[in-house]
């Protein structure tokens, strides 16, 4: 099920199974480098002989990258929560390396919803998100507990 036509999402207005589906974003060997040389630079990152050479047998993107691409495509209308997107732990695995021309995009859903006992006014929300190439193939799984806020007109006592 698809999301209500409402910009941002209060607790109150997500339900387990509900999807989101991000617009996407195109990779390439440039961009990969320059995130790599300043955040993880390792030779299957930056330098295109050596990563032919690798475990990855060609570039592949930071894991680092990925998840900081998934970030902003969820920022970006993939996650339209109330608030924001913050962070109250989760995990992350990749399954299979981003590669240059690969056009990224992130689905998620809601898996769990804890309305908190001590703070009337928020919950937990438990997102998984698979980051997608156009092959549909998952390169990223992230699954996040965000802090997500009730509805002003919900939270009062």
């Amino acid at each position: 099920m698809d999301i209500p036509k409402r910009d941002h999402l209060f607790l109150d207005d997500v339900h387990v199974g509900q999807t989101f589906t991000s617009a996407s974003h195109r990779l390439d060997a440039e961009q990969i480098k320059r995130f790599a040389e300043e955040f993880d630079p390792q030779p299957f990152h930056v330098d295109e002989d050596a990563a032919a050479r690798s475990l990855f047998a060609g570039l592949a993107a930071s894991g680092w990258h990925t998840a900081a691409l998934t970030m902003r495509l969820l920022v970006n209308g993939g996650a339209p929560i109330a608030g924001g997107l913050v962070g109250a732990g989760g995990e992350i695995a990749w399954p299979k390396p981003a590669r240059p021309g690969d056009e990224l995009h992130v689905v998620s859903e809601v898996m769990e919803i804890i309305p908190s006992r001590s703070k009337p006014d928020r919950g937990i929300v438990v997102l998984r998100s698979e980051t997608r190439n156009q092959r549909g193939e998952v390169v990223q799984v992230m699954t996040s507990k965000l802090v997500v806020p009730r509805s002003p007109s919900t939270a009062a006592p």
